[in-house]
């Protein structure tokens, strides 16, 4: 009975310790990855400002092919909205593009699931002599259940890898 007493508390206290660790993370996160296209930030830009498009090169597509997608507002561009609702690896939710530029493509990133999240996205497309620098950056805020996870694993370690895997595939679609 002893034992199994210092257990209990041993694990209250590991709870209790993560928990109060996690309100030392940061309240807002940011992950960005940037890759060199060899095309013009014109052709990039239709190509991000087009939901449609991003079948061809978005790495959440890929982890669920069966999801079910909804198109609304705008067709390209400004205004252009997207839903979805998928499985447990690209979870529910919807984007708006807020800004279409060749220079920049913003939009909203609404979460419903796993997890609500209300982020910014920001593509941003600097020529480079015959290329074109695509920064993907993507920052929103920490509620405190993202800080607990943080705990064990951040934000830039769970996406980066896909942000990394999406720009190889835009490179692929946009240097055709």
């Amino acid at each position: 009975m002893k034992i199994i007493k210092i257990i209990l508390i041993v694990l209250v206290l590991a709870v209790a310790g993560v928990l109060a660790f996690a309100t030392t993370k940061p309240d807002n996160f940011r992950v960005q990855r940037s890759a060199s296209i060899k095309a013009p930030p014109e052709k990039i830009a239709a190509v991000l400002s087009d939901f449609q498009a991003w079948k061809a090169w978005s790495p959440w597509e890929k982890m669920d092919p069966a999801m079910k997608r909804t198109y609304t507002g705008e067709p390209k561009g400004k205004g252009a909205r997207y839903a979805w609702a998928g499985n447990s690896e690209v979870g529910e939710g919807s984007m708006t593009i807020t800004e279409a530029q060749p220079s920049r493509v913003a939009l909203d990133l609404d979460f419903v699931k796993p997890f609500e999240g209300h982020n910014k996205v920001v593509f941003s497309l600097v020529p480079k002599g015959d290329a074109t620098e695509v920064t993907w950056d993507m920052q929103g805020p920490s509620p405190y259940i993202t800080k607990v996870i943080q705990v064990f694993c951040d934000m830039d370690g769970m996406i980066g890898k896909e942000f990394e895997k999406g720009l190889a595939d835009l490179k692929t679609v946009s240097e055709k």
